[in-house]
């Protein structure tokens, strides 16, 4: 049993130097080559209209507010400033989503961003999304790259076309730090002695980000109290949760395999999803010698069959956020394909690790 589990961790070693780490080297390659273009075009947009501010800046060898989607798909999440006159109401009723509302007694005339207050009193998303695309439009025309960047028609969201190879979105976003949302008040578990209250005092401390990005509900449309609404996202937080013993590594495995193997049609499975799962993972093994680098074969495949579990009972809960499916809207035709083709990869590399020098 020991034998066969160092043999597994071998050969998962093997594919994590060979594999993995030229997937991270390709990536890191292209968000070079992306990111002189978004800052381009942000710059252009900072000319017109200095509120958008561009806050995509490098530090220690990574780009602030930059999520890589896929090898060739990202996300550049744009902080705004002067969320200050909002108050964040999360009461629940939109799942993944909250509002910023004007605090009592604060004057409209008192916000930056006082012609994207709705009647009620909300700063909404969209109207600032929607002001944004404009820019970025205008941007996209001027900036030095224009031969190579196009704007994507047909979606409200702030996407770009580069190279016609890759897909940048350009999310606005407000940090929220100092603060957690009562939505995810449940959150650490008390039964559970993972992470530690050190961690979770750090993890909150990361707060969330509020993306001015579509939200939808179960029926597929937007209400207008939905498109005013900021969806939740923790990036900063998810990545804190993962630090220490072979967590990360873990997760660029799973990464890779799905890059390579379960880029599916319907996109039923994600980065996101990945990472999602290996939170759980950390729940269900709460000890730090669970994640010992001689376990990684066990932490690995227990993802998987939790993978094939959620992709066949079509439900995936967000870890900090339960009651919002991130499988919601899928086909079920891509789900059930997804669960076949993981259940095929997991039985591969379980029954014949050698088999990974080809996957």
């Amino acid at each position: 049993m020991i034998a066969a589990q160092a043999k597994l961790v071998y050969h998962l070693n093997k594919y994590y130097n060979e594999k993995c780490q030229s997937r991270k080297a390709a990536i890191s390659k292209t968000i070079r080559e992306v990111c002189k273009v978004v800052s381009d075009v942000l710059k252009e947009v900072e000319v017109q209209e200095p509120r958008f501010i561009s806050s995509l800046n490098e530090m220690d060898n990574r780009f602030e507010g930059l999520e890589v989607i896929s090898p060739t798909e990202f996300e550049v999440v744009l902080y705004l400033n002067q969320m200050g006159v909002f108050n964040f109401v999360d009461d629940g009723s939109l799942p993944g989503c909250a509002v910023l509302k004007l605090s009592d007694g604060r004057k409209r005339s008192m916000s930056l961003w006082v012609e994207f207050i709705t009647a009620s009193g909300y700063l909404s998303a969209r109207k600032i999304r929607s002001r944004f695309q404009t820019l970025v439009a205008q941007a996209v025309d001027k900036c030095s790259y224009r031969d190579v960047v196009k704007m994507i028609a047909d979606t409200s969201e702030v996407k770009l076309r580069i190279r016609d190879r890759y897909v940048v979105q350009i999310t606005p976003a407000f940090k929220c730090t100092g603060i957690w949302p009562r939505s995810a008040a449940h959150w650490p578990l008390p039964h559970i002695p993972w992470p530690g209250p050190n961690r979770v005092a750090e993890v909150k401390a990361e707060g969330f980000n509020l993306l001015s990005k579509e939200c939808y509900s179960l029926n597929g449309k937007q209400s207008s109290a939905e498109s005013d609404a900021w969806v939740l996202q923790f990036a900063e937080a998810e990545n804190r949760l993962l630090l220490g013993g072979c967590r990360k590594k873990c997760l660029s495995l799973l990464k890779t395999l799905r890059d390579r193997h379960l880029e599916l049609p319907g996109q039923p499975l994600n980065n996101y999803h990945m990472k999602t799962l290996v939170s759980y993972e950390c729940e269900k093994h709460p000890r730090e010698s669970d994640w010992d680098e001689n376990c990684l074969g066990d932490r690995l495949n227990g993802i998987l069959l939790q993978l094939i579990s959620c992709l066949q009972c079509r439900r995936c809960p967000h870890y900090f956020l339960p009651n919002l499916d991130l499988y919601q809207g899928k086909p079920y035709s891509a789900l059930e394909n997804a669960a076949k083709q993981t259940w095929r990869l997991a039985r591969e590399i379980l029954t014949n690790p050698k088999s990974l020098e080809k996957l």
